[in-house]
């Protein structure tokens, strides 16, 4: 685990104080997919005392990820529509945390950081995001493409939107709950259309970094390494996806406000 103390451009300055609040209740949502292995592995490590609820939202899998998952107590929501947005979407209704952590299980994230997001998230910020790139983090999951890809895309945020990112694509970080509403995120009609030209179904966490620093709302990175994957398969689709991305940043640019 990267325990670096570094934090990005975003962390509060001397002027601005931190207000504490931990009466935030938190919901971690672990988006699941034929994940079985990296779920054995990596969900042990999670102190379920950390947060105040936990939901597996699974993409229908066949590997026994939904069986071993409610076998071991937890909460399994199976989406009825493809997509990870739908199916955020979808379980959107039975979130009750003020603030949601979203969690990679496939080995990507490091689950003794989910203490730390929450903490940061207490401070008064409006999102905490795990930096693959922020200080000594580094991914071990890249190749050349993603690397680039996530180099460009975090760019295109900060020079489009006001944003200080090192990671802007990353699905680890907590954000309150809110900001699905307020940033319209749920909102289909900012999707459709680049789902529909590049042929895919994407996720809004690009979508979130953009439009939260837009707004110049409170925002910190901490570091955090991303191991590589355990078992299971790749979902990225990189040219359709990182298509599909651009175009929001740039439509938003010119029409969201």
């Amino acid at each position: 685990m990267n325990a670096s103390p570094v934090l990005s451009p975003f962390a509060h300055t001397p002027e601005t104080p931190v207000r504490t609040d931990t009466s935030q209740t938190v919901t971690l949502l672990i988006p699941t997919l034929n994940e079985v292995v990296g779920m054995k592995a990596i969900m042990p490590r999670i102190k379920r005392e950390w947060v105040d609820q936990i939901i597996i939202l699974d993409g229908g899998s066949t590997d026994g990820t939904i069986e071993w998952a409610r076998d071991n107590g937890y909460f399994v929501y199976v989406q009825s529509q493809p997509g990870i947005r739908q199916a955020y979407n979808e379980v959107l209704p039975l979130i009750t945390g003020d603030i949601l952590l979203t969690f990679s299980p496939d080995g990507n994230s490091i689950p003794e950081l989910i203490p730390q997001l929450i903490a940061k998230m207490h401070e008064g910020y409006d999102m905490v995001i795990a930096s693959r790139y922020l200080g000594s983090a580094r991914s071990q999951d890249d190749d050349w493409l993603t690397a680039f890809g996530n180099w460009l895309f975090t760019r295109t945020v900060n020079l489009l939107h006001g944003g200080c990112y090192t990671d802007a694509m990353v699905i680890y970080r907590a954000y309150r709950k809110q900001l699905i509403y307020d940033l319209e995120l749920d909102q289909d009609r900012w999707h459709r259309t680049p789902e529909r030209l590049f042929g895919c179904r994407i996720s809004w966490e690009p979508l979130l970094s953009a439009r939260a620093a837009r707004r110049c709302l409170r925002i910190t990175e901490i570091p955090g390494d991303e191991p590589a994957r355990i078992g299971g398969e790749r979902k990225l689709r990189i040219w359709r996806w990182g298509a599909s991305y651009y175009f929001q940043f740039w439509r938003d640019a010119l029409l969201w406000r």
